[in-house]
């Protein structure tokens, strides 16, 4: 099962956010931070899996965003890394070469609190 789903640029600014689980407000953004630091601190030779508390992380950088989906130990990590591509190729189409001012400012209402 998906947890959390976050797409952040390389200064570790979060663009957007969604979570199919109730995690309170201060809770999220120390998690948002933690998840953050671990990912953009890898290096592109390392694997996009990491396993993290209690739920692995599966991330892949496009450009200047990292899309970072957070998992529950059952979920296929492939399919998620997969899902990550298609859920960007579909922003492309849509916004003609997706990037960063795009996800800020055209699709404000998907962050939800």
């Amino acid at each position: 099962m998906i947890k959390f789903f976050l797409m952040v640029n390389k200064q570790g600014q979060t663009r957007l956010s969604r979570y199919y689980e109730h995690v309170e407000i201060n809770k999220r953004t120390m998690l948002e931070a933690e998840v953050i630091k671990n990912c953009l601190s890898r290096s592109k030779d390392q694997c996009s899996f990491i396993e993290y508390k209690d739920f692995k992380l599966v991330y892949r950088q496009y450009a200047a965003l990292f899309v970072v989906v957070g998992i529950d130990q059952t979920e296929n990590e492939m399919a998620v890394y997969e899902l990550i591509h298609n859920f960007v190729e579909v922003l492309d189409k849509y916004f003609s070469r997706v990037s960063e001012l795009d996800v800020s400012f055209s699709v404000p209402e998907i962050r939800l609190s």
